[in-house]
């Protein structure tokens, strides 16, 4: 499965279905401190094992993914399929507030001027001239202050520079996705999506699939959770963000863990871990499905780029759709 490439939507590049997320290497108060040296041995390791889309954005760890990100990818950018994020500043105060980051009041900016000037700051913090794919990180609640005609304006220009090679927008209604596509091409999504969270089946695969746009899931492992690692007793520190995650309630939290210990059986069969059986059983929900899990030591990556060997028969994969059913409850 490793050889096999997928589509970025109508873009033309074409990459394997798991990709590097890199949240958790910003570091911060959510994730605690990092080890950089690991970080970019992390990085490296999964080019290494074929994992190429690496995945970033401006607020992880205000800036610092992506400067780690950078350090990581010098000497093979030509291997890899680089993708950051715009549309959230803390330089500079906006009438929409988005939240505090470890002290740093982020604000939402999709206005020409700022997407333009944050990827001129991204392409210096990565260390390249392009980005293959950009995402609006988050959309405004008022499209009448940042109209998406002048998003896409701002973006499909970055395009014909050369700057970025493919347009993307995360945490996106289907209205968005609609009126994105009416002013350029619209090549991906990056949406949360698991088998304990499955919103965007509903609401935004269809207009997806009318569009020719892909999807790229974030959080395949809902946090850990789906890797069988956490049990009913695993408690986490005041401010860690699992704790307003809704899957690790004390209720969907034991639905989710007797899934996963049914689902024993597949790891032996398959001879794999939860986290390779869950990722290459997600990568079977959506036709075409992107997946990006998050990794911050070199063995975490090697653990998750074991779902690229997972060859799941046509009968399991129905019976375990059925299992996930009562997740739906």
């Amino acid at each position: 499965m490793l050889q096999q490439k997928i589509q970025i939507g109508k873009s033309g590049i074409e990459v394997p279905y798991l990709g590097l997320g890199t949240w958790a290497i910003g570091g911060g108060s959510w994730w605690g401190d990092n080890d950089d040296r690991l970080s970019v041995q992390t990085i490296q390791r999964a080019i290494e094992l074929g994992i190429v889309w690496i995945d970033t954005a401006p607020i992880y760890g205000l800036y610092h993914s992506e400067e780690v990100v950078g350090e990581a990818v010098r000497n093979c950018r030509d291997k890899i399929i680089l993708s950051t994020k715009c549309g959230l500043e803390w330089n500079h105060e906006t009438p929409v507030f988005h939240k505090n980051v470890d002290g740093t009041r982020v604000y939402r900016d999709l206005s020409r001027k700022n997407i333009i000037d944050e990827v001129d700051h991204s392409l210096r913090n990565l260390g390249t001239d392009y980005i293959d794919v950009l995402y609006t990180h988050w959309q405004s609640p008022d499209h009448k202050l940042y109209p998406i005609e002048e998003t896409m304006d701002a973006l499909m220009t970055l395009k014909r520079q050369g700057k970025i090679r493919a347009v993307g927008a995360s945490n996106v209604t289907a209205e968005d996705i609609r009126e994105y596509s009416r002013y350029g091409q619209l090549d991906v999504i990056q949406e949360k999506y698991s088998i304990a969270t499955r919103r965007i089946e509903k609401d935004l695969m269809p207009v997806c699939r009318e569009y020719g746009i892909s999807i790229q899931a974030y959080s395949p492992l809902e946090q850990g959770l789906l890797t069988g690692k956490f049990t009913m007793e695993t408690v986490f520190p005041e401010g860690d963000v699992r704790n307003n995650n809704p899957s690790f309630r004390p209720e969907r939290r034991k639905k989710i863990l007797n899934v996963l210990d049914g689902w024993k059986k597949y790891t032996e069969k398959y001879q794999c871990s939860n986290a390779n059986l869950v990722i290459a059983f997600t990568a079977n929900l959506i036709d075409s499905l992107h997946i990006l899990a998050g990794a911050r030591k070199p063995e975490q990556i090697e653990d998750n780029a074991g779902a690229l060997a997972v060859d799941l028969e046509e009968s399991d994969i129905e019976q375990m759709k059925k299992d996930i059913e009562i997740l739906n409850e």
